[in-house]
């Protein structure tokens, strides 16, 4: 039988490049799900090449268009923030790729796993905001998250018949961004831009101002701590600026793993919907003779803080990784729109921390006040 997928987000980079993989694999998938925000045009597209069952346009004032273009073809249409979290406990669906970004992620992602679905996850935020809760959560249900990130699918393939071994520690890498290299002079004057121009992956804006600034690489290390059950200091970060090792693991003999590839998003996509299975692709072949160099470096955590208060907010636990990444957000979203230079972001970032509550061991609850309050502080901070 084919698996039933979910795309929450599906108009993203991520969602995209999930039908892509979904198009090429007719006979292994079908559409049952497709969600977006406000890009309605696209959804309406989509809908109608993938003919799902139901869609969900989570902003309202666009219900209207959507639902006169897709309800002749007996196309389920909903509206608002509500019906993302009511359609993915329909039993319809097998698994559900949540593609949303930031923090919006987490209370569709506990739903559906609350309900039993399977989790590919592509919204890192949802386990560094509430980790504890969610894996949790997931264990009691018996549900499965693979993760989508190609560091974390990097790993999730390095531990494949490993999992009764040990993990002395793993090694996230990172390409370093476009400003690799560069001192605090020349960040002080970078723009919008310049930070959206990833040297080797096409991603969506608030990822790609987050792998400039290095905190998409933090947010990794607290998202693989939850994944892999690991420590802090089991966890550490090596610049790799070709992009072709995704990571590696290291066992307790000493051994190490990597998993190695062009850098493209549809590989770990695919991995993640046909678990156990690899399935067939015509994606293009990483050639040793292409890359005669292979170069590693130690982050600098001098000009690029983010990833130090990663580590900092990880080590403190609590509701601070949700401080962390409330802030983050709120940061990005003014930089994107010019309100912030690119140094300030680890600045008010570092304030939030300092000044919001903390709390040792928050419910679900807190983890909502929590991101409410703190946006508010950053806000009032810039």
């Amino acid at each position: 039988m084919k698996k039933r997928i979910a795309i929450l987000g599906s108009t993203g980079s991520i969602g995209t490049q999930a039908l892509e993989v979904i198009r090429l694999h007719p006979d292994e998938f079908a559409v049952q799900v497709l969600t977006a925000h406000n890009n309605a045009d696209l959804l309406i597209g989509q809908a109608k090449k993938f003919m799902p069952d139901s869609v969900v346009i989570s902003n309202e004032k666009y219900y209207s268009a959507v639902f006169d273009a897709l309800n002749p073809l007996d196309i389920k249409v909903f509206a608002g923030e509500n019906s993302l979290w009511q359609i993915v406990e329909n039993d319809a669906i097998d698994l559900v790729l949540m593609a949303l970004v930031g923090f919006a992620g987490l209370k569709p992602t506990l739903k559906a796993i609350e309900a039993g679905r399977q989790i590919a996850l592509a919204n890192k935020e949802t386990l560094v905001v509430a980790g504890e809760i969610v894996t949790q959560t997931a264990r009691e249900k018996g549900v499965n998250i693979f993760p989508v990130d190609s560091e974390h699918s990097a790993i999730f393939q390095c531990l494949a018949g490993e999992f009764h071994n040990p993990v002395e520690k793993i090694y996230l890498t990172a390409s370093g961004g476009p400003f690799r290299g560069k001192n605090r002079e020349f960040l002080a004057k970078v723009t919008k831009e310049a930070a959206l121009k990833h040297p080797n992956w096409t991603m969506g804006c608030k990822v790609t101002i987050d792998s400039a600034s290095l905190m998409n690489k933090g947010l990794e290390v607290i998202e693989a701590r939850w994944l892999f059950g690991l420590k802090p200091e089991q966890i550490d970060i090596i610049v790799h600026p070709q992009s072709i090792i995704h990571s590696l693991v290291q066992f307790k003999d000493g051994a190490l793993k990597a998993q190695m590839g062009l850098p493209d998003m549809k590989l770990p996509i695919m991995y993640a919907l046909s678990y156990p299975n690899r399935l067939k692709s015509d994606f293009q072949r990483f050639n040793f003779v292409d890359f005669p160099e292979l170069t590693f470096e130690k982050p600098d955590l001098e000009n690029f803080r983010n990833l130090s208060l990663a580590y900092e907010a990880l080590k403190q636990g609590g509701n601070m990784p949700c401080i962390l990444n409330a802030a983050n957000e709120v940061v990005v979203n003014a930089f994107l729109h010019d309100k912030i230079g690119f140094l300030q972001m680890p600045d008010v970032i570092e304030k939030c921390m300092q000044s919001a509550f903390f709390i040792q061991k928050p419910t679900l609850d807190d983890y909502f006040l929590t991101d409410r309050e703190v946006r508010s502080m950053a806000n009032n901070i810039l």
